[in-house]
């Protein structure tokens, strides 16, 4: 096992990265930049590196300092959490020439799957049903209108390097497709450093389904199951995850396990990852793209599956072996997470800033919390909004939402407008408790409560 590892990331998964080290006897190293010097994640750590000024690019995105952060801390090993560098591959490459692991897939797994065209054809390849669309980069606007009235409307434009809901606009007529077209380059251009997008078939009103998979160096590759991701706001990010998908059937299970599976040996995938399934009205489900890289969703699937997805990890990286194969994998109880976020829902969620006064967050059996804030921290403008993950778990969905409802109505925050009255909202509402949701969910909510409000 490593004796150092530096967290490449910020926030509640730098937190959660540095528990996994600490428990496994290995040191942690810290980077922050300056506005986040009295972060929880900076506390934590054994050893803290400042990289910088505020923004993401002259701190968490700034290559140089991070791998000189990585060198000067006598770092084995880079953990990247989700974003910022944990799917560039010139991150991994970079690392691997200074003798640096990188805790994560090989750098080939990155760039193939990283490529959203490219991962379509690995899917093919390996059986896994995707959704109608391009075969790679649309080259001109005359082809993609040639290509759009064969996969017909609406579609979407979707980002080739994407990721995190960015890149992504629905083209619903021949009409719109110029200027959808011109819009989705120049958002993933801004987003990726790369302007490319391709075209998709739209399912219309469809399910969110992913599945964790986990491989080692020697060939096993297992899946711990699937999450309900289709809570989802109106720029395509998750709002409430479960494990597993309620409403799925054995048979449908094993078979998106399979093809998961089936995809991530195909490329030589190793460490943790996520295949993300589409899922229409009819039960038939389409490979959309895999995240190569941990999820933030991840506790949820550890919860009933009593796996620590980061520890294995760690290990993964330093070497060892998967500690189980496909048949120890055993699914107990109905996990929820609910992401907290410091947005004003009365302001259609506009970012809010300043000092939280009042930290008091739920407490009990089977509730987690994932967090780098407490009462006296300061929220600035630079960063993305969650400040925690709430989770919760229980016999079965429906004391899991009752438990989580209940957990959300005791968490008092101060000093700063968050989510949670609309996810109490959302909780209490009939569709959400019957399962009956889809990711358009949220902007019918949404719509619902402005209607009611006039």
């Amino acid at each position: 096992m490593f004796k150092k590892v530096l967290i490449a990331n910020r926030g509640e998964i730098a937190c959660r990265i540095i528990r996994a080290c600490h428990e496994l006897g290995v040191q942690a190293v810290a980077v922050y930049s300056e506005p986040d010097k009295d972060s929880l994640h900076v506390k934590m750590a054994d050893h803290a590196v400042c990289i910088g000024a505020g923004p993401n690019a002259d701190s968490y995105l700034n290559m140089p300092n991070v791998l000189m952060a990585a060198i000067v801390s006598g770092a084995e090993a880079v953990h990247p959490g989700y974003g910022y560098f944990s799917e560039q591959a010139q991150f991994a490459d970079a690392l691997q020439t200074l003798g640096i692991k990188f805790i994560g897939p090989p750098v080939e797994a990155i760039t193939q799957m990283g490529d959203k065209s490219a991962a379509r054809d690995a899917a093919k390849r390996a059986g896994c049903p995707v959704v109608p669309g391009t075969d790679g980069p649309i080259e001109s606007l005359e082809d993609a209108a040639e290509l759009a009235e064969t996969i017909g409307f609406p579609l979407l434009v979707k980002a080739s390097a994407g990721g995190g809901g960015r890149g992504i606009r629905r083209v619903e007529s021949p009409d719109e497709l110029e200027n959808q077209l011109t819009a989705a380059q120049i958002e993933a251009d801004a987003a990726f450093g790369n302007g490319q997008v391709y075209l998709e078939k739209m399912i219309v009103g469809p399910r969110h389904v992913e599945v964790q998979i986990i491989a080692d160096a020697y060939g096993n590759c297992v899946h711990l199951g699937e999450r309900e991701c289709s809570v989802q706001n109106l720029r395509h990010q998750k709002m409430i995850e479960e494990a597993p998908f309620a409403m799925l059937t054995e048979e449908v299970r094993d078979q998106m396990g399979s093809a998961a599976v089936a995809l991530a040996k195909s490329v030589g995938y190793q460490n943790a990852g996520t295949i993300e399934f589409l899922m229409d009205k009819s039960g038939d489900f389409y490979f959309i793209e895999m995240n190569t890289r941990l999820q933030v969703e991840h506790p949820v699937t550890e919860e009933v599956t009593g796996v620590d997805i980061v520890k294995t990890q760690l290990k993964i990286a330093a070497g060892e072996e998967l500690p189980f194969a496909q048949h120890d994998i055993t699914w107990q109880g109905h996990s929820i997470e609910a992401r907290i976020t410091a947005q004003d829902p009365e302001r259609k969620f506009a970012p809010s800033c300043g000092t939280i006064t009042q930290w008091t967050p739920p407490d009990g059996d089977d509730v987690r919390l994932e967090t780098h804030v407490y009462e006296g921290f300061s929220i600035t403008p630079f960063y993305d909004p969650m400040i925690a993950k709430l989770i919760v778990t229980a016999d079965d969905r429906s004391e899991a939402i009752r438990r989580m409802s209940s957990a959300l109505r005791e968490f008092k925050v101060g000093g700063i407008k968050t989510n949670i009255p609309f996810l109490i909202r959302l909780l209490d509402d009939a569709k959400y408790r019957a399962g009956d949701v889809d990711t358009t969910y949220v902007a019918t909510l949404m719509e619902e409560g402005e209607t009611a409000n006039v």
